[in-house]
């Protein structure tokens, strides 16, 4: 067995609960995307937000309505949360940071 070089993906514990939240057909389509940040943590389909004060790579993935909020920290994915947008505006994006910090 040889080891693994890809970074496992990271789910903090909230956005574990976001997904077991969503209906089943949006949570098969997330699983399948956060799967594939694994292989590649930078997709081209990601964008970089830009953070006011906040020098870690957060990046968000979209999938129609949906958002994956989520930050590329020693090349390690770590999904942050799971939004729906609209309304969704990116402003409790410090909160979700607080759980990576500890």
């Amino acid at each position: 067995m040889t080891p693994r070089n890809k970074p496992a993906v990271y789910l903090l514990s909230l956005a574990y609960d976001d997904l077991k939240r969503l209906p089943g057909n949006v949570r098969r389509q997330m699983i399948v995307a956060i799967d594939g940040l694994e292989i590649n943590s930078r997709p081209p389909k990601s964008k970089i937000l830009e953070i006011k004060d906040e020098t870690r790579e957060i990046r968000r993935l979209r999938l129609g309505k949906w958002r994956i909020i989520y930050a590329v920290i020693d090349e390690q994915p770590i999904i942050l949360g799971i939004r729906r947008r609209p309304p969704y505006d990116y402003q409790d994006i410090q909160r979700l940071l607080e759980d990576v910090d500890q």
